[in-house]
Order: structure tokens, then C-alpha cells, then sequence
């Protein structure tokens, strides 16, 4: 009987935890400022220079905007610093022998449609810092810059040390 009860309690519980985690994910707040790179094709060496530049952009933007708490104050040290990141990705591209032009944009970029983990994102123009390679043609990466909602992982150097376990597996463990 007792196990039962924990079952149903865990059940209960789960569907909770997961409603809720639903609810505050699918929505990116409207003052938020996104970041996207944009690769020249879908090409394998097109895609990898893309994943250096978001590297590249995802380091330096962690680093300006880690102590910012304020959407004037994250925008201002957006623009005082995009000088030195278009310096850092121009630097990775060298590094790469990357021939192409790119161009960096910190405004309202469109955006299309995008699926991700069951969320439907709207299209439209969204305030983003944007990093287009070549003719701009391939698969992007984009992402929430401001609040940091995927600038957290810039700053961890090893997640493999990190074990994600919920609340319903902790009871369960315990009980049974």
C-alpha cells in the first residue's frame, strides 16, 4: 500500500514538475536581446567555421554581460564593446583561413519560425546581435543573449561533472 501511495504521489508530482517546466520555457521574454550566427552554406566546413564564430561570439558576450542585471545597461555595453567582438571573429576566421566576408549586426534581425524541443518560436524582428558568414545561406544557431539563458554554458569549462536527477527519482531511490 505504502508503495503505491509514493507511485501515485510521484506521478502526480512529475506531471507538476513538467507543467511547470513547460510553462516558463516556451515563452522568451519580449525584452530580451537574442544572438544568432548565421553560416555561409550548409557545407561541413561552412557549419564548423559557424560553430567557431558562435563560440567565439558566446565567450566574448558571457564576459561583457556577466554582471549585468539591467536591459539599458546590457545594451549599452553591447554597443561600447561590438567593435571587439567583430576583432575576435574576424581573428577566428584568420585563424581558420576563412576567405569569406561577414557582418556583424546589433539591432532588429529577422527571424524565422523555429521548432525546438516541442516550442513553436515566432518569426519576426527580434533586438539581436547577429553574425552573418559569406552569403548567409546555411543553417544558423541563435539563442536568448540577454537575460543570459544560454550564455551560462560560455562560462563552464567541464560539464561532464554535473548529474541532473529530479525530485520524483530522489523519493523514489529512497523508497524503493
Amino acid at each position: 500500500m505504502k508503495k503505491a501511495i509514493f507511485l501515485f504521489l510521484g506521478i502526480i508530482l512529475t506531471y507538476i514538475v513538467i507543467g511547470n517546466v513547460m510553462a516558463t520555457n516556451d515563452l522568451i521574454p519580449d525584452d530580451a536581446i537574442r544572438i544568432r550566427v548565421i553560416a555561409n552554406s550548409n557545407s561541413e566546413y561552412d557549419q564548423e567555421i559557424k560553430t567557431k564564430v558562435k563560440e567565439t561570439l558566446e565567450y566574448d558576450m558571457y564576459n561583457i554581460l556577466k554582471d549585468t542585471t539591467d536591459l539599458e545597461e546590457a545594451r549599452t555595453l553591447i554597443k561600447e564593446n561590438l567593435s571587439n567582438v567583430e576583432n575576435n571573429i574576424d581573428k577566428t576566421l584568420q585563424k581558420e583561413n576563412y576567405k569569406l566576408p561577414f557582418d556583424i549586426n546589433f539591432g532588429l534581425n529577422y527571424f524565422p519560425e523555429k521548432e525546438f524541443k516541442g516550442i513553436t518560436y515566432k518569426e519576426g524582428y527580434y533586438e539581436s546581435v547577429v553574425v552573418t558568414l559569406g552569403e548567409g545561406l546555411g543553417d544558423n544557431w541563435w539563442c536568448v543573449l540577454f537575460p543570459p539563458l544560454c550564455m551560462l554554458e560560455a562560462e563552464e569549462t567541464n560539464t561532464t561533472d554535473v548529474e541532473y536527477t529530479t525530485m520524483v527519482k530522489t523519493i523514489i531511490d529512497k523508497y524503493f
